[in-house]
């Protein structure tokens, strides 16, 4: 058994913000994280617990203590062609992003990327994501070994896409799944990987592999379901004009058994109440993505509309339309989304979408996204002094509140000093 204990200001949600009240918010400005074989063992003030675990070795963290980010939406194949010019999502995918992901057949290639993608997630304070691969299973493969040898939270899936793309890049109904049936028996209960069945959006899958999907997930109970929802005007045109009869996009996915409590729908920016109202009665989740459907003008995700329906969200950097691995930047712009959208996003609020937020959307609540007893020891060092800028406006900054907002705002990848992934330094910004 492996004891130690961490020494500095915490802070943490417990709940959201928005509904759990006083407590939902926890900060201990002099406080104290106890380690227990990279699970949380006790946290709270450093005086009422530094008499329990005398002896315990101490390591003194500067800065503000939050639970390690979750990324609910990324794709780690379009790492290279982040900030790629011109077009929106149709095109974008044609000019850019079914190009690149071709590459990854070639395993060596997947490795490479695999792990640059996964170093920088570290680098930026994300401990867990819910990721994109490719077609191929050797992408998630690469995606999976290389978590494994970091000890991260990672779930991701094959994408099944048997239609609509270029040569290279489709698969079958039979080849999908054999595929995917293959990854969840080799890679299921392994460190701390999760499953996710993986149709790219309804326009790249045929009806067949669609309701093949659903059962997959039917059949996996631990396995989630992640893919795209009414993100751009012409994908939700070209959708309406494939299925005539269904009442909007999501009764699409509903049709073949993919939507529940299991379903991570990435953007969903052009639902209507009664979208988000079926969302919110089935369980599904939303991954929030402001800096992709900014940089591809898709629009501007209703936060407000999926609260008042009771959509769980949490935040998704989306590259490589997404134009950050930063959490922290990416919730500076989803404060000027909702800024656009009439609504503001208090930095609490943005916090628990970053941290426990995200886990929840994921299913996994209970494990991660939070700093309590029982929870996994992911965790990062936020330095409010991180720029000439940020320090300036942290010294005049009167409450937490303020400064947590500088950090939300100007903060970035500099701003995180450290991360640590069950308990042990993963990265450090000077080493």
């Amino acid at each position: 058994m492996t004891v130690h204990a961490y020494r500095g200001e915490i802070l943490t949600t417990l709940d959201d913000p928005l509904r759990g009240g006083e407590g939902a918010v926890v900060h201990h400005p002099k406080g104290m994280i106890v380690v227990e074989d990279g699970v949380i063992a006790d946290v709270g003030r450093y005086s009422d617990l530094a008499w329990k675990y005398d002896g315990v070795p101490v390591t003194e963290l500067g800065g503000l203590i939050v639970p390690g980010f979750v990324d609910t939406h990324v794709h780690y194949p379009q790492t290279d062609r982040i900030a790629a010019h011109g077009e929106q999502l149709l095109d974008w995918l044609d000019r850019h992003i079914f190009p690149a992901e071709r590459a990854f057949a070639d395993r060596t290639h997947a490795d490479e990327v695999a792990a640059f993608f996964l170093d920088e997630l570290l680098r930026n304070g994300t401990t867990s994501a819910l990721v994109f691969a490719t077609v191929h299973k050797a992408s998630v493969e690469a995606l999976f070994d290389a978590a494994l040898a970091r000890n991260m939270r990672i779930v991701s899936g094959k994408v099944l896409m048997d239609q609509g793309a270029p040569d290279g890049l489709r698969d079958t109904v039979a080849g999908g799944r054999a595929d995917s049936e293959a990854l969840i028996a080799a890679y299921r209960g392994r460190g701390r990987l999760g499953y996710a069945v993986t149709p790219r959006f309804v326009l790249t899958s045929s009806d067949a592999q669609l309701a093949d999907a659903g059962a997959m997930v039917a059949t996996h109970r631990d396995v989630l379901m992640h893919t795209h929802l009414s993100e751009n005007r012409g994908e939700i045109a070209a959708v309406a004009g494939r299925f005539p009869t269904a009442r909007d996009y999501l009764d699409v996915y509903d049709r073949f058994g993919l939507v529940g409590d299991r379903s991570v729908f990435a953007h969903c920016i052009h639902l209507d109440d009664a979208a988000m109202a079926h969302m919110g009665r089935a369980g599904a989740s939303i991954a929030f993505c402001p800096t992709s459907n900014l940089f591809l003008g898709s629009g501007l995700f209703d936060l407000a509309r999926a609260d008042a329906h009771g959509v769980k969200a949490g935040m998704g950097t989306d590259v490589g339309a997404g134009t950050s691995f930063s959490i922290l930047h990416t919730l500076g712009e989803a404060y000027k989304v909702c800024q656009m959208r009439g609504a503001s996003l208090d930095p609490f609020r943005a916090l628990y979408l970053a941290t426990l937020g995200g886990a929840r959307t994921l299913g996994l609540g209970d494990r991660i996204g939070a700093l309590a007893p029982g929870y996994e020891a992911d965790f990062l060092v936020l330095d409010p002094a991180a720029t000439p800028l940020l320090a300036r406006r942290s010294a005049a900054a009167e409450t937490l509140h303020d400064r947590l907002f500088a950090l939300q705002i100007l903060g970035d990848d500099r701003a995180v000093a450290q991360t640590y992934v069950a308990g042990r330094l993963a990265h450090a910004r000077n080493a």
